[in-house]
């Protein structure tokens, strides 16, 4: 245990970022969604987004890939910058996209087998036809979510026979599968039970020595358990930010103590 918490004050001493969050703020049409957000996000971390419902953080997480461009009347203004490139000036959304992977609430497996899900995304984007190297692509990103032991046998089996943690971790083995630099959770395991949760945090932790996580949770102690960083949101603005330790053990706001401590 202690050999975790210090690998996880480690990356928080972790001072290189990736991404670069200034000044945003996000419509959909008249209602203001965010104010004026500035963030940091370190390489390689976890970065957690917690805060009461409606309070922006998935409209944040959705900024990251653009996928707010979907929504009819959106607009913002500010700048969000990954390695350093304004991705709102980036003319090829899919390529902001293939850097930027995104995990969702509920398992999406597609009504398929698991090796085509996996075998999907793989033609898309990397343009791989040479089948011996897209099966050992897919083999490696089953490994990578702790799944390939477990369905090794039924790689030509429907997908939608998964139970709900596997379909889960079968859908981040398939956003892996493109190497994006970072990847988007949003509430990954509010639909699952808690072995299946542990799973994934489990998972989550390992994937972090490759890949940066921004994960949105409404469960603090899940926060508590894998965030090397915190923002708590509210009403569209981030009222606190900073390490999990100073987050949670000495907030500065009373709005951050009173949220963790279940006030509200």
């Amino acid at each position: 245990m202690m050999e975790v918490l210090e690998a996880r004050q480690s990356s928080a001493a972790n001072n290189e970022k990736i991404i670069n969050i200034q000044n945003l703020s996000v419509w959909y049409g008249a209602n203001q969604a965010l104010a004026n957000v500035n963030l940091d996000i370190q390489k390689n971390s976890i970065t957690a987004f917690i805060g009461p419902s409606g309070c922006g953080k998935t409209t944040l997480l959705r900024c990251l890939n653009r996928m707010n461009d979907l929504i009819p009347g959106f607009s913002r203004s500010g700048t969000i910058r990954i390695d350093g490139e304004d991705i709102y000036s980036v003319r090829d959304v899919k390529s902001i996209r293939r850097k930027v992977g995104m995990v969702f609430q509920q398992p999406n497996p597609f009504p398929a087998t698991i090796y085509d899900n996996m075998q999907l995304p793989i033609r898309e984007n990397l343009d791989q036809t040479d089948r011996k190297k897209t099966r050992e692509i897919i083999i490696d990103k089953l490994k990578s979510a702790y799944l390939y032991e477990e369905i090794s046998q039924r790689l030509n089996k429907s997908a939608l026979r998964l139970s709900g943690g596997q379909q889960q971790r079968l859908c981040i083995a398939r956003a892996l599968t493109i190497e994006p630099e970072i990847i988007l959770f949003d509430e990954p395991c509010s639909a699952l039970d808690p072995i299946s949760t542990m799973k994934i945090e489990d998972l989550l932790l390992g994937l972090k020595e490759r890949y940066t996580i921004v994960i949105v949770t409404h469960n603090l102690e899940q926060a508590r358990r894998i965030a090397d960083y915190v923002a708590f949101f509210y009403q569209g603005r981030i009222e606190e930010q900073g390490s999990f330790m100073e987050i949670f053990t000495s907030p500065n706001s009373k709005l951050t103590r009173d949220y963790i401590r279940g006030v509200f």
